[in-house]
């Protein structure tokens, strides 16, 4: 039985897959929660995948 091989991943070389992160601006708002903003991969704009480029046939150098 031959050994099937795994498509290559698509995961975004810029951020590793993790595309968003949330970042603490210190201190807290008046209700006592946290104040946070998300920050987005500006590669793959937050989705942590990497477009699949294919090569056109015919086209130009």
């Amino acid at each position: 039985m031959t050994h099937r091989t795994r498509p290559p991943s698509r995961i975004c070389p810029a951020c590793d897959g993790f595309a968003s992160a949330a970042i603490t601006l210190g201190g807290r708002d008046h209700r006592g929660h946290l104040r946070t903003i998300t920050a987005h991969c500006p590669a793959c704009h937050g989705t942590g995948t990497a477009r699949t480029t294919r090569a056109r046939e015919g086209a130009r150098a």
